[in-house]
């Protein structure tokens, strides 16, 4: 499978990921997917803290027991429990990143983390102490290299400013194509890698999508949403289906380096990583996607 280098980072990660957070909470069938998405050519694999409280890097820490040499590793923090408050509780601090790596540590069962990425952010952040935080992990050998996960177009701005960052996780698909007007530019001009979260859009845009319309999907309606999946029709081929015709438009922005689709089966992990050999996506193919889908941009949560 094709690799790119993240960023200016000595990461070099397959075009197509596994997003952990949809492997489950079934020890060895998650294993069973992490080995085969190994054996496929995948080394990039991405979880969170928070994803079933801590248990999912538990089981990717306990997939990769044998294999961590193998992978590219990246995880995140700034979301935390606190004892007798209900949910999550967003602390970016310097003293809390510090803790938290050591718990995600012992979890994954591994002394360095490849790429620890903030789990969102805000403007209100004490952000250049967030950063002093991934700096001095990063002296320490503990973790390789830093980013965010982020859909605030001012926040990321903030910390190409301020940061090396080497990669912005960011939601992108042919229905939230709202990072095209600011966010992958900036990046680009930086140097900086985006990886592609949500590209087959919760699965609106797969095979079976029809049925999961009825919520609609950011700004469109159910309607639009089954119309577009029409007129997508027209670009599927034997040897690219909707969803890879998906995943591909992700990645037809050189920027991206990395598309994470989520896979809960077999069958949906083979398929997501066929998308890396299916047919690129033509000029034309791309012109006519963008003519129907929405340039749509970000307005809330700056």
């Amino acid at each position: 499978m094709k690799r790119n280098r993240l960023g200016a980072s000595e990461l070099y990660v397959s075009e197509i990921g596994l997003g952990c957070m949809s492997l489950g909470t079934e020890e060895k069938e998650a294993a069973r997917l992490v080995h085969e998405a190994l054996d496929r050519g995948i080394n990039f694999l991405d979880t969170a803290d928070l994803y079933d409280e801590g248990r999912n890097e538990e089981i990717v820490g306990q997939a990769l027991k044998s294999r961590r040499s193998d992978v590219i590793l990246a995880t995140k923090v700034g979301n935390r429990r606190i004892p007798g408050k209900e949910g999550w509780s967003w602390d970016p601090s310097k003293s809390y990143i510090k803790a938290a790596v050591k718990d995600s540590l012992r979890r994954l069962q591994t002394d360095y983390i490849d790429l620890y990425q903030l789990h969102g952010g805000t403007l209100d952040d004490p952000i250049d102490e967030t950063i002093e935080a991934f700096e001095e992990l990063k002296q320490e050998g503990v973790i390789r290299f830093y980013g965010i996960s982020s859909i605030r177009p001012n926040v990321i701005r903030e910390y190409v400013k301020r940061s090396n960052i080497v990669s912005v996780m960011s939601q992108y698909s042919i229905l939230d194509r709202r990072p095209e007007e600011e966010v992958l530019p900036l990046l680009a001009e930086n140097g900086i890698s985006v990886i592609a979260r949500g590209p087959v859009a919760s699965g609106v845009l797969a095979e079976a999508g029809a049925g999961k319309v009825n919520k609609g999907y950011l700004d469109y309606t159910p309607e639009e949403l089954l119309e577009i999946r029409r007129k997508l029709e027209s670009l599927v081929r034997p040897e690219r289906s909707m969803s890879q015709t998906a995943i591909r438009y992700s990645l037809e922005q050189p920027v991206v380096a990395a598309a994470i689709p989520g896979a809960s089966s077999l069958k949906q992990l083979i398929h997501n990583v066929a998308a890396s050999e299916s047919p690129v996506l033509s000029p034309e193919e791309l012109d006519y996607i963008r003519s129907i889908s929405r340039a749509n941009v970000y307005t809330a949560n700056r």
